[in-house]
């Protein structure tokens, strides 16, 4: 689509993305929030905040551990086990019932975890780079440890471990999964080149950095069929020690191999959190790609109305804004004013700045 003409499509105009149908374009982003339960359960308490959200024209569930040991936070949740399934049902059953819809962004730390958080194992990444931060762990702030150089005997064990996991999030009710390919978290540290500096099948030319993702798409969308699967991508972003020499030309990339699978959507990350790396990816994303295409970061309502009616993307995701404003669609319908978020408790345990933030009367 050219992104000159205007059209009379706004946030609030219904979408299918793939098989799932949207009563607005109004996107909740996935969201680290560490309220899960002993075993990386979500419990009662997550089901009452994604359940107050439901209007969203989707809610994209938070980073959830693919497989064991992938942890990268404190209490975040998995869905590698039976209890983890068995809580996202309740989840699932609780938005379902408020109308919603609900997808759940499947993932691996990379190297962004640490052993103190996954029984003393060492980190996984493509090449042994450390990230050049700290990390919260049960005893308090820790210097991130150099991950361990996947062999290329490896990578097919953790393409079975998203397989698994896109299995089980069918079975715990989801509408649909999200590949998590951002944020410097083991897929989006192979596909860009300042992580992945190995050689052999998945490493060196862009084809090969991106092979790994590509290859967990497949399993994806061997689950769930392409109309329920989605990705999500941060060629800019800097989070987590990240760099590409030429985050545009990924983008192209990536854009003519998404094609290729026909899916739900794919979810653009359009700027650096830090604003170290700047460019402009939704552009080349919108001229290359054929689906439907959400971006996100730091758009306000009128940005992302001007966004959809410029043809520029289809949906429009917000994170912030969620957090405080379970009812942001309402707000958005009737221009009030939004409640702001506290990140003091971005992280921290119990309903407090999480399922407390009031609604409109």
């Amino acid at each position: 689509m050219s992104n000159t003409q205007t059209s009379s499509q706004s946030l609030f105009t219904p979408i299918t993305l793939g098989d799932i149908e949207l009563p607005n374009r109004i996107i909740m982003a996935p969201l680290t929030r560490s309220r899960a339960e002993e075993g990386h359960v979500a419990g009662e308490l997550i089901a009452e905040y994604y359940a107050q959200r439901a209007s969203a024209g989707l809610l994209i569930a938070e980073a959830t551990m693919a497989m064991e040991n992938g942890s990268a936070f404190i209490n975040e949740p998995g869905i590698h086990s039976a209890e983890q399934i068995a809580g996202w049902k309740k989840v699932t059953d609780a938005v379902h019932a408020k109308g919603g819809r609900i997808v759940l962004q499947i993932w691996h730390g990379g190297r962004a975890c640490h052993p103190d958080l996954n029984n003393g194992i060492e980190p996984v990444a493509p090449s042994a780079i450390a990230i050049d931060d700290e990390v919260h762990t049960p005893e308090g702030k820790k210097p991130y440890t150099v991950p361990r150089a996947l062999r290329d005997d490896e990578i097919p064990a953790i393409v079975a471990g998203f397989r698994k996991a896109a299995e089980n999030a069918k079975e715990a009710g989801f509408d649909g999964i999200e590949v998590h390919g951002a944020n410097g978290y083991l897929l989006d540290s192979f596909l860009r080149d300042g992580s992945n500096q190995r050689s052999g099948n998945y490493g060196g030319p862009l084809e090969n950095r991106a092979r790994l993702l590509l290859e967990v798409i497949e399993a994806a969308v061997d689950v769930w069929g392409n109309g329920r699967v989605g990705v999500r991508t941060s060629p800019l972003n800097s989070f987590n020690s990240m760099k590409d020499s030429d985050p545009v030309g990924m983008t192209e990339y990536l854009a003519k191999q998404f094609n290729r699978f026909n899916l739900a959507y794919w979810h653009l990350m359009r700027a650096d959190f830090f604003g170290v790396q700047t460019g402009d990816v939704v552009t080349p994303a919108r001229a290359d790609y054929n689906g439907n295409l959400i971006t996100n970061m730091g758009y306000s309502r009128e940005e992302a109305d001007a966004t959809i009616a410029n043809q520029q993307a289809d949906a429009v995701a917000f994170g912030v804004p969620f957090i405080a404003n379970p009812d942001l669609v309402e707000r958005f319908q009737q221009n009030a004013e939004l409640n702001q978020a506290d990140p003091d408790t971005f992280y921290t345990p119990g309903s407090v700045g999480y399922t407390d933030y009031p609604t409109l009367p």
